[in-house]
């Protein structure tokens, strides 16, 4: 039988290999920049830190682990015959498979807050598993990528997260537009116009302008149990237009009777003037467009304060990165008071978006630069010192370990693009020298190890 693999997980070549690690690179040199450091939490949490934490649906969502050993031997025949899958679970199984990294990362500051220097800055990156219905860009297993801060309110740590997403895709050359939002400011909408209790539904309606258009947005809202008099005070905040400024008059406005709609303007005013000093014209500290948008909501049970999302210019594809403040991360675990603000980037997407805009550099993708020819014992000993000497010098080097017919040889270096090939007959060892054949130009030429590795580096 074939073998094959489970369903909405992937294998990496090396080629994708080397185009993921240039990506992890590229974001923990940024992270690391800013004073980040890196932690790892186990594949494998207890239910009890994971239940509860995602809702209903994440809890249906959760890969469970058998105990291990005779774990049948605590159930009973009737339990069986019941055939509850819940609560069967609930005796079987006491792990199951991280669903995220916020939750972990939660347990974490909570299990070793004495050790942590507050404000604590942490960037991880790992797989993590969601039992879900593959799709097209949907996966069973797939990476995370979260830098957080938390124990500190300060506005400066949103500025700061905006200036690393920046960083991050200047680096890769990829042109972004950075959505920003504030969880006040929508709940303050939603006590204005009498509907606090359908801060949800608005939102969820709004977040459709685009795709369905203003009357079908509307429509939705009538559909969602809003009045008349309650669309007609949203629609200034529907269609809001103009630049950061003006519309953050216009919701100052519609918000003037809300103190908690008016704390999140303030709190938009100050990252954006950090952000974009009004003085120079333009950002001075972004080279991305920095964009209001009302309509962004993200996981609002979560988030308490600014929310943001990232999305390529010049592919079509979904948010490749996101984030927020939130007030109460540890109060899950019975620690309360602890605020933080994090972001994840979408590594899967962003693959995606590299892919279609051909953005890799090529010493990012390329692997071996120089391989040797194998002629044979005498040759090989004769080649051996000078391959040491070509990896000392960090050139990344091969010698084909049989002495094969030179077409395989060479067979080899063009299908592992390799850019070098060096070899070394009667000839080239009486002269002490080697050949040395660039395989892009065709050219070769007679030379020392040191020439050699001159003209590679």
């Amino acid at each position: 039988m074939k073998p094959s693999i489970p369903k909405g997980t992937r294998d990496f070549s090396p080629m994708e290999m080397a185009k993921r690690n240039y990506i992890f690179d590229t974001i923990k040199q940024v992270y690391q920049l800013y004073g980040f450091q890196q932690i790892e939490t186990p594949a494998m949490e207890t239910l009890q830190t994971l239940m509860g934490k995602y809702g209903e649906e994440g809890d249906k969502l959760l890969f469970k682990v058998l105990n291990s050993g005779d774990f049948i031997s605590k159930v009973s025949d009737e339990e069986l015959q019941d055939r509850n899958a819940l609560h069967l679970a609930a005796k079987l199984c006491e792990k199951g498979l991280r669903y995220d990294l916020t939750v972990p990362f939660a347990r974490y500051v909570v299990m070793h807050r004495d050790e942590l220097q507050l404000p604590f800055k942490r960037y991880q990156m790992q797989p993590v598993w969601r039992a879900d219905r593959p799709q097209k860009g949907r996966y069973r297993e797939f990476w995370q990528f979260d830098g957080d801060i938390v124990g500190s309110d300060s506005l400066l740590n949103e500025v700061e997260l905006m200036q690393i997403v920046d960083t991050v895709f200047t680096r890769f050359g990829v042109r972004v537009q950075i959505k920003i939002n504030n969880r006040k400011i929508l709940t303050g909408i939603a006590e204005v116009i009498g509907a606090a209790d359908k801060i949800v539904d608005i939102t969820v309606a709004i977040d459709k302008l685009d795709k369905i258009g203003l009357d079908n947005v509307n429509q939705e809202l009538r559909e969602d149990g809003l009045s008349e008099e309650q669309i007609a005070k949203l629609q200034p905040i529907i269609t809001l237009e103009g630049t950061n400024e003006q519309k953050l008059d216009t919701i100052a406005d519609v918000l003037k009777d809300s103190e908690i709609g008016l704390k999140g303007v303030d709190e938009i005013r100050s990252i954006l003037s950090a952000l974009c000093p009004v003085d120079c014209g333009t950002s001075a500290v972004l080279h991305n467009e920095i964009q209001l948008d009302l309509t962004l909501a993200r996981g609002l049970n979560y988030y308490t304060g600014a929310i943001f999302e990232v999305k390529a210019l010049d592919v079509q594809i979904g948010s490749i990165t996101g984030g927020g403040r939130y007030d109460n991360l540890t109060g899950i675990f019975g620690m309360p008071g602890i605020s933080g603000v994090g972001i994840s980037f979408g590594v899967d997407r962003i693959f995606d978006v590299l892919n279609a805009l051909d953005c890799y550099p090529k010493d990012a993708v390329v692997g071996t630069q120089l391989l040797f020819i194998n002629f044979g014992e005498k040759e090989t000993a004769y080649c051996l010192p000078a391959v040491a000497k070509a990896r000392q010098a960090g050139i990344r080097t091969e010698i084909y370990p049989d002495s094969a017919k030179m077409k395989k040889q060479m067979s080899y270096a063009n299908a592992k693009q390799i850019p070098f090939v060096a070899m070394a007959g009667e000839n080239e060892m009486a002269e002490g020298k080697l050949n040395l054949k660039n395989m892009i130009t065709g050219e070769q030429q007679l030379v020392t190890i040191e020439e050699l590795i001159a003209s590679i580096k």
